[in-house]
């Protein structure tokens, strides 16, 4: 299988297809989008004769500015990819990108999976969520919480949902709205918020300055989070499943699209990539092409009724 990757991506290389690829983030440096590009570009230097992919920063609206960049005015760049999440695709489905739908780009690769998480700076008097919520009912206002975007982005969410199966209104709640992950871990750092709502992989990437309360996950993680309990262990029915991935501009070639599907495809059946994917902090979850596309549209669909549901559908 190595040899057939090899002999392929060299086509590639020859061909000028891959090369002097750009991968964009759509947030600050430090958060898991940040990572997701940086798993793209570890794992294809892995590929044989090692293209190179360029990571380039488009914070700004949670992804719509590099949404609508790539829409608008780069939309058959052969070798850009933009990284993307669950989160993107909640934005999609309550209209945050405009009138943008899941029809509008064209989805590359899953890279793998991540999970929502409640996290608190490692000194913070909360060591529990059952110590949180109690924190939250004596009085709201003296609690900030950090979250990646504003009301309805999945940050926010992942906390309403937790708050309401404690009886309190997420109205009464202090949200900070802060752009990636890395801005709220910073943020959280300097004392600018107590609690970062985020996802496990940026957990990761915290390190020891941070304690992590639950794991949105139906069971304990494996790996530097296997001592954190989920939320449901402690009381609260909560499970959030983040998909990462990349995709491109809808006008770019078909030739183009399925040389990238097939790239990521031999990528992630290698074992340098389980590799990489566990040092991210991610977990197996692999889909391209079209059942990615597939999954993508009933995703958006599944956000938006549930969005509907709490009232957040513009």
């Amino acid at each position: 299988m190595k040899i057939l990757f090899s002999i392929f991506a060299a086509v590639l290389l020859l061909a000028g297809r891959v090369h002097a690829a750009e991968c964009i983030v759509p947030s600050k440096p430090g958060g898991a989008m940040d990572l997701t590009c940086k798993l793209a570009q570890k794992g294809l230097a892995t590929v044989p004769g090692g293209q190179p992919m360029k990571l380039v920063y488009r914070p700004g609206g949670i992804g719509a500015v590099a949404w609508h960049s790539l829409v608008s005015q780069r939309r058959a760049e052969p070798n850009t990819l933009v990284a993307f999440s669950g989160g993107s695709l909640l934005n999609l489905a309550q209209g945050k990108f405009g009138k943008a739908t899941a029809d509008d780009v064209r989805w590359v690769a899953a890279l793998g999976a991540d999970y929502g998480m409640i996290a608190v700076r490692s000194d913070s008097p909360y060591k529990s969520l059952a110590d949180l919520v109690a924190a939250l009912k004596r009085d709201p206002s003296k609690v900030l919480i950090g979250v990646s975007g504003t009301i309805g982005s999945q940050d926010w969410l992942k906390v309403a949902l937790l708050v309401r199966q404690a009886g309190l209104d997420p109205k009464v709640l202090r949200f900070v709205a802060l752009e990636g992950g890395g801005e709220s871990f910073t943020a959280m750092q300097a004392n600018y918020v107590q609690v970062v709502s985020g996802d496990a992989s940026e957990a990761n990437l915290a390190g020891n300055t941070i304690r992590v309360l639950a794991v949105m996950a139906e069971e304990r993680l494996p790996g530097k989070l296997a001592a954190v309990p989920t939320a449901r262990e402690q009381g609260y029915n909560i499970v959030w499943p983040v998909i990462r991935g990349v995709w491109m501009g809808p006008q770019v070639a078909d030739a183009d699209y399925q040389q990238w599907v097939k790239t990521f495809e031999h990528l992630m059946a290698t074992p340098e990539f389980a590799k990489l994917r566990t040092e991210a902090g991610l977990y197996p979850f692999s889909l391209t092409g079209q059942a990615l596309n597939e999954y993508v549209h009933k995703a958006v669909d599944d956000y938006g009724k549930r969005a509907s549901h709490l009232g957040l559908v513009r």
